[in-house]
């Protein structure tokens, strides 16, 4: 099946067609031609595995379709799912710790990201936690969580910061 911009694939449940309606909604379309509107992409495994186990998910949140791999998708079905994924997911990669107010918590954090500077609070020591050998996850007082991608790319002074809390 055909979407509106022409493009197709296959997914654990059979041919979608993924698209964008005159409003800005992202419709599916399954192989028995029904018609989602208003479908959400949602990753199973958003940090580990972020290119596996995605389901897109109609208005009412039920599983309409699961994408095992986007690496099995035609290139601008997955094009769209990865800048509908990158609208929903809002965490911020951190590449440089500028200031962190105490050993102890909670602790105010100045750090650079991806987004741009920002100030945040961190209530406790489960709130900064590894993801892998290199991958931290730290989650502020706001609930709102900030990623560390690769902590040995950081420069010696925010990798110094970051480490007391490791």
């Amino acid at each position: 099946m055909k979407s509106e911009n022409g493009t197709s694939a296959r997914a654990a449940q059979g041919h979608f067609s993924l698209s964008h309606d005159d409003w800005g909604r992202l419709v599916l379309i399954d192989d028995q031609g029904r018609r989602y509107i208003g479908v959400d992409p949602v990753r199973a495994f958003p940090i580990t595995h972020p290119t596996r186990w995605i389901s897109i998910c109609d208005a009412e949140g039920r599983e309409v379709v699961a994408i095992e791999s986007l690496d099995k998708l035609a290139p601008t079905i997955r094009q769209t799912l990865e800048e509908e994924l990158a609208l929903r997911e809002f965490i911020p990669v951190i590449g440089r710790i500028v200031r962190v107010s105490t050993d102890s918590f909670p602790s105010d954090w100045d750090v650079n990201t991806d987004r741009g500077p920002i100030r945040f609070t961190v209530d406790n020591e489960e709130d900064i936690r590894r993801l892998g050998p290199s991958r931290v996850m730290i989650t502020d007082a706001r609930r709102l969580r900030y990623q560390v991608r690769d902590v040995g790319a950081l420069d010696s002074h925010s990798r110094r910061l970051l480490e007391r809390f490791l």
